[in-house]
């Protein structure tokens, strides 16, 4: 074999070299030439977002018109967005709150099964009057019926609470009922205020594991009473008035109603009460989250 002359095998690994050679050439300058008319198009068609029409023309007041974003490169992105803030929900407690703290001699005053257009303006009449805060229990059905007078109530600084929507006896009802209840009374005040209630009271104070979790599920707190009027018997406006004032002292909540059968006597007791309150010292005031 002369020394010019290559193995064959050595021949056959040199021609696949420089086919490989060859194909990754015409590769890179097909790529270049792709790119090349991909500039040519960009600078000779102008572009504008999806939907809208050309970008408008140079001149004064013109903004220079910004490139639509890649689809492509915003997927990735909204894949790993964070989701949106939420409050978290209360702990879910054993117990309803019975009371209030503060400086001095500060009450809470609450009133349930409203609104009722016979009876809660003249019980917000005379809050105002005073220039007092108080919390309303509402139920959604009066509440759905009411809505001007959820408005008036947020408007004067008072707290909407969630007293279920038919007011029934919560120990007796499945945790669906029990969801639908609470769950559409806020949906209700929510539509109204613009924001849902913080407080809830279980009809006749009864409570159970059931309605403590569901509450807190819904973002609220349970909040019960120490004094009770029992203006609901009806017993005449002395003894409602007797009654708040025999069970005044710091930091208790007084149960009144502005709903639920006749409610005169309980407006005709606030009238009352609510002055001589003031007069020994009292701080009448909602609580906050």
């Amino acid at each position: 074999m002369k020394k010019d002359q290559m193995p064959n095998g050595r021949r056959a690994v040199l021609r696949l070299a420089a086919a490989l050679g060859a194909t990754a050439t015409v590769g890179v300058l097909a790529a270049d030439r792709l790119a090349g008319a991909d500039r040519a198009a960009d600078a000779s068609t102008p572009r504008h977002a999806p939907g809208t029409g050309p970008a408008p023309a140079a001149g004064p007041g013109a903004r220079t018109a910004r490139p639509a974003p890649s689809a492509y490169r915003l997927r990735p992105m909204t894949a790993y967005a964070p989701p949106a803030y939420r409050c978290a929900s209360p702990p879910v407690r054993q117990r309803p709150f019975l009371g209030v703290s503060g400086a001095g001699r500060t009450m809470v005053l609450t009133f349930d099964d409203g609104p009722d257009p016979r009876y809660t303006p003249g019980i917000l009449d005379t809050l105002r009057r005073h220039d007092c805060r108080a919390m309303f229990f509402v139920c959604g059905e009066m509440a759905a019926e009411n809505r001007d007078l959820l408005r008036r109530m947020a408007a004067e600084g008072h707290v909407v609470g969630n007293h279920s929507w038919s007011h029934p006896l919560m120990t007796r009802l499945r945790p669906s009922r029990i969801r639908d209840e609470l769950g559409t009374t806020s949906e209700v005040v929510e539509r109204a205020l613009g924001t849902a209630p913080l407080w809830y009271r279980a009809p006749y104070g009864a409570w159970n594991r059931h309605s403590f979790e569901i509450g807190a599920e819904l973002g609220m707190e349970p909040f019960a009473w120490t004094v009770d009027s029992l203006d609901w018997t009806e017993p005449g406006t002395d003894t409602v008035v007797r009654r708040v004032l025999d069970g005044a002292a710091p930091g208790v909540v007084v149960l009144n109603h502005d709903a639920g059968g006749d409610r005169s006597q309980s407006v005709a007791a606030l009238r009352r009460y609510l002055p001589e309150l003031l007069g020994a010292g009292y701080h009448l005031t909602v609580p906050r989250r």
